[in-house]
């Protein structure tokens, strides 16, 4: 062998909150059904996707720098509430 292990590549997605790139199973996957952001863990709901860490810091983060209608090349702004249920509500100070 050349020294180079059979290692299968990981794909790699950034996240819209801290712009960090990271492993793709390690991203939680967000979808849009209407004008509404909604959590996608299994991917498979169609359409473009945005991925996000697990973190409430990196979901506060996407939502200031208005990320999520960035993403989708939306025209207006997207609904955040359904996403809102799986990190909390925003500005909480904690």
């Amino acid at each position: 062998m050349s020294g180079r292990t059979r290692a299968r590549a990981c794909p790699e997605r950034t996240c819209v909150g801290c712009r960090k790139r990271a492993a793709k199973n390690d991203l939680l996957r967000i979808a849009v059904i209407g004008d509404e952001c909604v959590p996608d863990p299994r991917g498979t709901l169609p359409g473009r996707g945005a991925y996000l860490h697990p973190d409430k810091a990196c979901y506060e983060q996407a939502v200031r720098r208005r990320a999520f209608p960035r993403a989708y090349r939306a025209r207006g702004p997207l609904g955040t509430a359904r996403l809102e249920e799986c990190f909390g509500p925003t500005g909480s100070g904690t």
